[in-house]
């Protein structure tokens, strides 16, 4: 993706959109890797399109290019009168934070991280959960007992995917491998696809035969390297299964789409609440992706086996250790 630096200027003038609906005025703010990252901000992208398509709402949006313009843009949204601001990604959190106190009569939402305003809706996943269910399908899916995990920033958060994933595949195959590996420290961990590709690679070469990302456009080169080696990858976010047909083993979905379409219309529908939301299987926030580029990979076995899982998820039969409560993984 080509860098460049904005100014002041011109994020108010990407931010000078037409609005087609004088009721809400909602926006929404991409975190680094843009709105077409085949992942985590493409999912709230695509909730903002279903909203639009749903209601003949129009919204505005903006793909930041660097950290400076994370409150310069939540700033220009509030003075334009936008409402609901939906800021994607942990990293908003600050700005989101001292914007939503500057403007206390517009809605915020916030996708990862909790804000503790009267003005903002903070949106969290059970990424746990999720992926718990495609580590049971990758230790399922494994002729070697070896299974890689690549993450983006190493952070609480992606830990968090990683030892659900741990745990899921534990669950089927206790003596297993997985191997993790993080991708980098900065924002820019996230959208580095040759980076990906290379860790990717070199667990295939201690012999994993699937790997699973979390590490939104960096994870393309992960799935990438998995086909071209003739394994399998797991997509995550969004449901990635098509990008390399046969060869996507399945993928982790976390429905940001859900997140955003539900607070530009509970902001339409006048039925807006702030504080925490908590999405997990339960609520239909995560699962994982069967469809005709992946359903021959998917045995009746295994299938079985993930349902089942999920049910006991559900009904609290499965516990899955949430690292961000308690910063170890026991599996």
């Amino acid at each position: 993706m080509r860098k460049t630096t904005f100014g002041l200027a011109a994020i108010a003038a990407v931010i000078a959109a037409p609005v087609l609906a004088a009721d809400i005025q909602p926006a929404i703010l991409y975190d680094l890797g843009g709105k077409f990252d085949k992942s985590f901000n493409e999912a709230a992208y695509a909730g903002a399109e279903k909203f639009k398509k749903d209601a003949g709402v129009d919204y505005r949006d903006f793909e930041i290019q660097n950290d400076a313009q994370r409150e310069q843009a939540l700033r220009n949204f509030a003075r334009r009168g936008n409402s609901p601001i939906v800021a994607i990604g942990f990293t908003q959190a600050s700005s989101v934070e001292k914007v939503a106190k500057e403007f206390p009569n517009l809605k915020f939402a916030i996708v990862d991280m909790v804000v503790d305003l009267p003005n903002v809706r903070s949106i969290v996943f059970k990424e746990q959960e999720g992926s718990y269910l495609v580590g049971v399908l990758a230790a399922m899916a494994s002729k070697s007992h070896k299974v890689g995990f690549v993450g983006g920033m190493d952070i609480p958060l992606i830990r968090k995917f990683a030892c659900g994933y741990v745990g899921g595949v534990k669950s089927v195959d206790a003596k297993a491998e997985v191997f993790q590996n993080m991708t980098g420290t900065t924002g820019a961990a996230w959208n580095d696809p040759v980076k990906g590709g290379e860790l990717a690679k070199s667990q295939i070469d201690r012999g994993a035969d699937v790997v699973y990302h979390a590490a939104g456009g960096t994870g393309l080169g992960v799935l990438q390297a998995a086909a071209d080696a003739g394994k399998l990858g797991i997509g995550v976010d969004s449901n990635q299964n098509h990008l390399h047909p046969g060869k996507v083993l399945t993928s982790m979905t976390k429905r940001v789409d859900v997140a955003v379409y539900d607070a530009f219309k509970d902001a339409k529908d006048d039925k807006w609440t702030a504080g925490v939301k908590v999405l997990g299987l339960k609520e239909g926030g995560v699962g994982w992706a069967l469809d005709d580029h992946n359903k021959g990979l998917i045995s009746a076995d295994m299938k079985a086996a993930v349902d089942k899982a999920e049910k006991g998820i559900v009904d609290g039969s499965i516990k899955v250790h949430d690292y961000m409560a308690d910063k170890t993984c026991p599996y």
